[in-house]
């Protein structure tokens, strides 16, 4: 989910407007040249057979490795040119994509979450004739996963889970032996942990307080909690539309609500909780100046980069409840957050073309493979992986997909685009005290009312 909303790192925009000009449907010059003789037809014949490509990314943290995918691919397929259209992490992608959009130049392939295609589906190609091939390429259900009201728009790429990642040794050092992660099983197993580590002088816990973090991850669990349908969580936020769910007596929001008052209690950042610099937050803990992080396996961007860090961690799931047998105690969050899709708006067939053999390779070949598994960090949702991942986040999520044990937290296809920016705020306050319980959850009703017939 947080390509897009889990990171702080400062990418410059750079956009070569002439280029995407270039790329758009009915380019006189390319026209022009089809009526062109002799010489000159020959050099546009020649002229036709170069294609020129513009990547959306709005995973702005793996800009530079993607860019170096292209020259690769470049390099083995020399009539392609990639040109990357880079977005700063957090700040103003979907502002950046829907101006390339209303401009008449869009890009060719973008990098989006499954949300803002779906907003957009009449602007990106049908890939209905592609499904059969990544179904066979792909982890059982993946690409129902990556399904837009039936439709298969965007192809899948990765796979990421969230939860409580904990960082072994200061889990060990705060309680004093070893810690078996299957011995938490409920809220009050955390909090006895979670006592044990702050008498030991150490932080139990880090919060982000940023409004992704907070209104998506964490509150956003309210919507994927409901059932472990989509349809059936659909279904919820609709009658939340509708004025019909008070909040306050939903038992997975309670649920959420009380963990969160345990983890605000044993922040590490509780005395400036909405500093939110997640580049410092993930660093803290990955060198233990806190033993757990609510946080999912995309900050392995930062840890696995990190000199001085320590060198075990897992994962484990958030628990909701006292009860260890409700959905939700033993699984972690899963989605596969980015998908890739192609302009139909614009682009030429030719390029249409271009780009769908682009992104079978790149999730297809040893070089695409590594650069997302190796040098990216990630994990794919993919069969015959031919590169090893060493996100060690990732890895730990894999092993409750492998068993089953995970939230599906697809609804999320189907919210607002603001959904987490307008109740990220709203939890914000909650955060710092400025709300109490049932300001909250009026709060979030009000956002959710606000929508109603939407």
């Amino acid at each position: 989910m947080k390509l897009r909303k889990a990171a702080s790192f400062a990418i410059a925009l750079t956009v070569v407007t002439g280029l995407l000009a270039g790329c758009s449907k009915g380019n006189s010059a390319t026209n022009a040249g089809k009526e062109d003789k002799g010489n000159e037809g020959t050099q546009t014949e020649q002229a036709s057979k170069d294609v020129k490509l513009t990547f959306f990314n709005t995973s702005a943290e793996v800009n530079t490795v993607f860019e170096e995918l292209f020259k690769k691919y470049h390099e083995q397929n020399p009539q392609v040119t990639i040109e990357l259209i880079p977005t700063p992490i957090g700040g103003a992608q979907l502002e950046k994509f829907q101006s390339l959009l209303a401009s008449g130049n869009p890009a060719t392939i973008v990098n989006l979450d499954a949300g803002t295609i779906l907003q957009y589906k009449d602007d990106f190609l049908d890939l209905e004739p592609e499904k059969a091939k990544y179904e066979a390429l792909t982890n059982p259900g993946a690409i129902d996963g990556a399904l837009l009201d039936g439709q298969f728009l965007g192809i899948p790429w990765t796979a990421q889970g969230y939860g409580l990642l904990y960082n072994k040794r200061a889990v060990e050092e705060g309680i004093g032996g070893a810690f078996d992660p299957a011995s938490v099983k409920t809220r009050d197993d955390l909090e006895a942990i979670f006592k044990k580590i702050e008498a030991s002088g150490k932080a139990p816990v880090m919060l982000h307080g940023a409004d992704w973090s907070l209104g998506a991850h964490y509150l956003g669990l309210t919507y994927s909690l409901q059932s472990q349908k989509v349809e059936d969580n659909r279904k919820f936020v609709e009658e939340l539309k509708n004025g019909q769910v008070q909040l306050t007596e939903n038992p997975q929001f309670t649920g959420l609500m009380d963990t969160f008052d345990l983890l605000k209690k044993y922040n590490a950042r509780k005395s400036d909780p909405l500093v939110a610099d997640y580049n410092r937050d993930s660093a803290d803990f990955a060198k233990g100046a806190a033993a757990f992080y609510f946080m999912g396996d995309w900050s392995w961007a930062v840890i696995g980069t990190l000199e001085g860090r320590d060198a075990d961690f897992g994962i484990l799931p958030l628990p909701i409840s006292n009860n260890p047998e409700d959905f939700g105690n033993a699984q972690v969050a899963y989605s596969e957050p980015k998908l890739f899709a192609i302009d139909d708006s614009k682009s030429t067939p030719e390029q249409q073309e271009a780009a769908k053999a682009f992104i079978e390779w790149m999730v297809s070949s040893e070089d695409g493979q590594k650069a997302i598994i190796t040098d990216m960090g990630l994990s794919m949702p993919y069969k015959d992986l031919k590169a090893k991942s060493t996100n060690v986040m990732s890895n730990a999520v894999s092993e409750y997909v492998k068993q089953g044990k995970i939230i599906n937290i697809g609804v999320i296809n189907y919210l607002p685009q603001d959904y987490w920016a307008k109740t990220g705020a709203a939890m914000q306050k909650y955060l710092v005290g400025n709300i109490d319980r049932q300001g909250l959850a009026q709060e979030v009703q009000d956002y959710w009312k606000s929508y109603a017939g939407k």
